[in-house]
């Protein structure tokens, strides 16, 4: 990001290139002394499409191979609806691949199962990491995940149903009154959605979250122990049922809505106000919606923060091809090849380098604002080891807590019991 998906809008895997071996344990002939690394991958494009990550990864297996002939990369790549699973079978079975790019690592970083990022890459590489997202990759303070690809989140709204409703459509709401007000003003003119609400199961964490970091919550306090039911964030569950919800200012039942089914609807411009990523931009700008976008709204005033969302790569030992990986993983962030994926897909580069990069190309002017975000942004807390199998649970349930009838104390305080258990159990 869960599997959320910032742009996982493939339905099935396509295998790596022709000829080469199936997914398993590695090598080349016999006395060669080649090494065939195996490499499984998620697709932020479309399988069979030009846009299919398969096209990258391959074309950048066959240049690093041109470099490097003794190291061959097999490349498998699944849509984000199934890699999870394929990627867990591989590990669970005892043949995982050499390399994997997914959305998470901390259960095999935990299990011993990862090379730490300083057993791979050398320090200048290690440095090229923002330094945010290289703490988001650490296990009790050691790297083990690689961040691949990041997104930071916006207000997004729609300027032709301000006018509409009367509003002032180059003032974007920036407090959580505002965002009140310009609701009640869009359903009084007629809006089929006022404010976007998606709590269904597809990203609850992420939309939770949001909203948290306006009222100065989160899901994790300082140290890492988990924070679910604070004070904060009852407030802040509270207000969106008494606010937002209850007048039906929302879609209706928004615990049962899933961001994609909002972000299609902002695309129709049924949708007045919502928070969303670089992939809405892009799919507004080709329904050529007319929209504008803002810092997220606080509870006082513009949120001090935003949510931000990273993919990871990670090595596993298993096959003992530490030095194999560590130089395809630093052709794989070096400038040109990094920033080749990120500005590909509207993502966000994960390196200083290739952040200046694009900074300075104004064709990607529109992801100025997401990149500015960047480094203050807080992610999840993918370094817990329970964190995955709690952010299962929060998305089937979180929602609850701002029906029209919900009960946001009770519902936070059972999910922090829940993330307190998922917590003892995790490996140590």
């Amino acid at each position: 990001m869960e599997r959320r998906r910032f742009l996982g809008m493939a339905a099935t895997g396509v295998a790596g290139a022709a000829g080469m071996t199936a997914l398993s344990g590695c090598a080349g002939g016999p006395g060669s002394g080649e090494v065939t690394l195996k490499l499984v991958a998620a697709d932020y494009g479309n399988p069979g499409a030009d846009n299919s990550s398969k096209t990258y990864w391959r074309e950048l297996a066959d240049r690093f191979t041109k470099k490097n002939p003794d190291i061959r990369i097999d490349v498998t790549v699944y849509s984000w609806n199934d890699i999870g699973k394929k990627l867990t079978d591989m590990v669970d079975s005892g043949n995982p691949p050499d390399i994997a790019q997914v959305d998470s690592y901390a259960d095999w970083a935990a299990e011993g199962k990862l090379y730490k990022v300083s057993e791979l890459l050398p320090i200048p590489a290690q440095a090229e990491f923002l330094v945010s997202l290289a703490e988001a990759g650490e296990v009790r303070r050691v790297q083990y995940g690689l961040p691949f690809v990041a997104s930071t989140r916006v207000l997004f709204y729609n300027k032709d149903l301000f006018k509409k409703a009367g509003l002032d459509p180059d003032k974007p709401p920036e407090s959580w009154q505002e965002i009140k007000s310009a609701a009640r003003a869009l359903k009084a003119a007629g809006v089929k959605i006022p404010y976007g609400l998606p709590l269904g199961p597809e990203e609850a964490q992420g939309e939770s979250l949001m909203w948290m970091l306006g009222n100065g919550g989160a899901y994790v306090d300082s140290v890492g122990n988990y924070t679910i039911n604070s004070p904060e964030n009852i407030e802040t569950f509270q207000w969106l049922r008494d606010n937002l919800v209850g007048p039906g200012y929302t879609e209706p039942g928004p615990q049962r809505v899933n961001r994609q089914q909002l972000f299609e609807a902002f695309t129709r411009g049924e949708v007045g106000i919502l928070n969303g990523h670089p992939t809405l931009m892009q799919q507004a700008d080709k329904k050529h919606i007319s929209y504008g976008t803002g810092k997220l709204p606080g509870s006082k005033g513009p949120a001090e923060g935003t949510l931000g969302v990273a993919d990871w790569m990670m090595a596993f030992r298993k096959h003992g091809h530490r030095e194999a990986c560590g130089k395809f993983l630093e052709f794989v962030f070096q400038e040109k090849n990094h920033y080749a994926f990120t500005s590909q897909y509207g993502l966000l580069p994960v390196t200083t380098s290739a952040s200046r990069r694009m900074r300075k190309d104004k064709d990607q002017k529109k992801l100025w604002p997401f990149l500015d975000q960047l480094t203050g942004a807080e992610f999840y807390p993918v370094g817990k080891v329970s964190w995955a199998d709690t952010s299962a649970v929060i998305k089937k349930t979180i929602g609850k807590a701002a029906m029209k009838d919900g009960d946001p104390k009770g519902v936070l305080t059972s999910l922090q019991r829940k993330a307190e258990a998922e917590d003892k159990a995790a490996p140590s």
